[in-house]
């Protein structure tokens, strides 16, 4: 039986149904199940192994003492409002006014799909670059949109300007871009962002922007879009507590836009989650007034592991494609013999007992054959987790 209605249509825009239109896992959850099944280390999926700073932790642990454990305020807690407002202006240069601009999310997740069922109608076009975060097809089907992409190729996963500037139409309602990109973990340059911003304002469209491993970038610094010329008025900005603290689990998010603009999203965001995580609200405040020093440490541990499994796997026998920031690091397995990156990952859980996900599950079927060899690996592990797979990798160069 074929299942109907836009939940279904949502997950069908994302690639999520089977050939008989009954909902399929996902590759996340396809290749997780391989890793628990066969013993395998999961690279495949982008949450860390371990904790993030001890003083976040506690925070939380200590606002759980004090009783913060009923419904917080629905735009989030004054203090935690200030504090990403304060984030904004001391990392940034944006002022931000905690009351009417901020908007505290359950996720990235959810500020995402709240901003796109808020300002997305039916035939609305939303244009994304591609490979995209999976969940991003999905809402914006859920919205009613149609869903317009750029491509990112390998080896450099820039955007063709010429590409760009066609995919934008006077039907753009959002164009959503997300740097440092996942799965690519490029950082795109200023100059594409001008370029963003100039579409944006020409069309009349609302920049979304997802910026959740902002202060996970090696040695190239993060611009938010919302500071260049003509932005500010027009833009979204999502980010997240998961990524940068290692607590992916507390689900504790925002986004910071105009009034107008918040004031929309917030009537969508009242029916979903509601409200969200109280008593890590004050723990995600505490981290985000962390000294400086804290955020570049992180950085820099996560950079260096990603160097440990890009040196692993380009021992192995794979192309290594270096990311600009984020969780992930891309492998060409063509040199390998591969030139199907989704029949690999199905046999490195048996072969080296390790997973990786394809980079054409982040793409629409019919534009996949450009990122066919292509496999994202995550490196936000414990480096004795690292090493070990590093070791596994190993094996596949005699067993090619």
């Amino acid at each position: 039986m074929r299942l109907e209605g836009p939940w279904l249509r949502a997950a069908e825009g994302a690639m999520l149904l089977g050939p008989d239109g009954v909902p399929a896992p996902t590759v996340f959850a396809e290749m997780s199940a391989l890793a628990a099944a066969t013993g395998a280390i999961n690279l495949g999926q982008g949450f860390p192994d371990e904790d993030g700073p001890q003083e976040v932790l506690d925070a939380a642990v200590q606002a759980v003492r004090d009783g913060a454990n009923q419904y917080p305020p629905g735009r989030g807690t004054a203090d935690l409002r200030a504090a990403i407002a304060e984030h904004q202006a001391r990392w940034y240069g944006l002022e931000v006014d905690p009351d009417r601009e901020v908007l505290v999310t359950a996720g990235a997740t959810e500020a995402l799909a709240a901003t796109l069922l808020a300002l997305v109608e039916p035939g609305d076009e939303v244009v994304t670059f591609e490979p995209f975060y999976d969940a991003y097809g999905a809402l914006i089907r859920l919205a009613g949109g149609t869903h317009v992409t750029v491509p990112l190729t390998a080896p450099d996963f820039l955007p063709d300007e010429t590409t760009l500037r066609a995919a934008f139409s006077d039907r753009t309602r959002v164009v959503l871009v997300n740097t440092p990109h996942n799965p690519t973990g490029r950082v795109l340059p200023v100059e594409v962002l001008r370029t963003i911003v100039e579409l944006a304002e020409r069309h009349d469209a609302v920049i979304l922007t997802d910026e959740v491993y902002e202060h996970l970038t090696f040695a190239i610094p993060h611009v938010p879009i919302a500071t260049l010329p003509g932005a500010r008025d027009r833009t979204v900005t999502v980010s997240s507590a998961g990524k940068t603290f290692s607590t992916t689990g507390w689900k504790i998010g925002w986004l910071t836009a105009p009034p107008a603009l918040v004031d929309a999203i917030t009537t969508v965001k009242q029916f979903l989650t509601y409200v969200n995580g109280a008593p890590f609200q004050p723990a995600v405040a505490a981290g985000l007034r962390l000294p400086a020093e804290v955020f570049t440490g992180i950085a820099s541990t996560l950079a260096a592991k990603h160097e440990l499994l890009a040196e692993g796997l380009r021992t192995a026998g794979f192309d290594v494609l270096h990311p600009d920031g984020g969780y992930f690091v891309i492998a060409d397995a063509a040199p390998l013999g591969f030139d199907d990156a989704r029949a690999l990952c199905l046999a490195l859980p048996e072969r080296a007992g390790v997973v990786g996900v394809p980079v054409s599950a982040f793409v629409r079927p019919e534009h996949a054959g450009g990122y066919r060899s292509l496999v994202r690996f995550a490196f936000c592990k414990r480096r004795s987790v690292l090493d070990e797979a590093v070791s596994r990798l190993s094996t596949l160069v005699p067993s090619v």
